[in-house]
């Protein structure tokens, strides 16, 4: 994994003491940085330019470059072929993180076998791609659970740099609560060590979130009491609606155990111009600052007269909780 500016992986905020960030809370952003339809938003940090990641619109998925986190285009799709287990169009959520020359994209397939949703993998040589998967079948798929979705890489800042993939089982699909996962995989992030640990359940009885947890995101900050220093985003409640927002858990590592701090009310909810804010990813620019992009719709709450548009904020702490400035 190289590490550090200019390279640095759409998680590896991890690797950062971000007291520093820490300063009044501040309103978030009043527009997107782009307008057009870019779900479940991941960006990454290579060779001095941003690569944003997400859902497909009109493709499999999309990926769009920046020199400065406002200019963004053009849109193209990482992945222009599927393995032969999976089917389009619900390709979703993708997460990209480097190791040496390799860049390694977890991502949301559909199993045209199974009709569920699991995660895959595939490689690039270039932050853009092309991305490819030749594989036989899904990475994870909880299919007693409905299936595997949303997966985001995570880089612990513990000594030997641990790599972990988190995600969301998809119990929505069979009429249940979701839950939140975490594993820990091997250096290259291509194999599991496992075992696979939930770290995030629904509230009960069903608060705001409802039934849905999605997009899990982490990022390691020290408090100021020695415990739980490692902060779980994730988006909940239904995607389509102005009720979608953002909450976070606190945890006392990457695998848990995790405490909701998010049980009365969303951390980040619906504004005028960004409803239903949800897809919390984290990475850090170019000048160290801590950054979280997500998604909102903007235009429109829904398909088709709405988009899911871009939006980036700085991310901050303040009295050991995180504020958006």
């Amino acid at each position: 994994m190289r590490l550090g500016k200019p390279i640095v992986t759409g998680l590896t905020a991890a690797l950062m003491t971000i007291g520093a960030l820490a300063g009044p809370a501040a309103a978030t952003s009043n527009g997107p940085v782009y307008g057009g339809d870019f779900p479940d938003p991941s960006v990454t940090v290579a060779g001095g330019r941003y690569y944003a990641f997400g859902t497909g619109h009109a493709s499999n998925l999309q990926v769009m470059r920046s020199r400065d986190l406002v200019t963004w285009g053009p849109v193209s799709d990482p992945l222009l072929r599927l393995p032969d287990w999976a089917a389009p169009p619900w390709t979703w959520a993708p997460g990209v993180i480097q190791h040496g020359a390799t860049y390694v994209m977890y991502y949301t397939a559909h199993h045209k076998d199974w009709n569920q949703q699991c995660i895959s993998v595939a490689t690039s040589s270039s932050p853009d791609g092309p991305y490819r998967d030749s594989s036989a079948g899904p990475f994870i798929c909880q299919r007693s659970l409905g299936g595997s979705i949303d997966p985001q890489p995570f880089l612990a800042p513990d000594g030997s740099l641990s790599l972990y993939l988190l995600w969301k089982s998809d119990n929505i699909a069979i009429g249940q609560p979701t839950a939140l996962w975490a594993e820990q995989l091997t250096s290259n992030g291509r194999s599991m060590m496992g075992p696979a640990v939930k770290i995030l359940d629904m509230m009960a009885p069903p608060s705001w979130q409802g039934s849905n947890f999605e997009g899990p995101a982490m990022v390691y900050h020290p408090v100021s009491d020695g415990r739980a220093p490692y902060f779980l985003f994730y988006g909940a409640n239904a995607w389509d609606s102005a009720a979608a927002g953002s909450g976070y858990a606190t945890c006392e590592s990457p695998l848990g155990p995790c405490t909701n701090q998010s049980v009365s009310g969303p951390w980040l909810a619906s504004r005028d111009s960004a409803q239903g804010p949800s897809g919390p990813a984290v990475f850090v620019d170019f000048a160290g600052t801590l950054r979280l992009a997500y998604h909102a719709w903007t235009g429109a709450v829904g398909y088709p007269a709405g988009n899911r548009s871009l939006f980036i904020d700085t991310l901050g702490f303040q009295a050991d909780k995180p504020v958006l400035q």
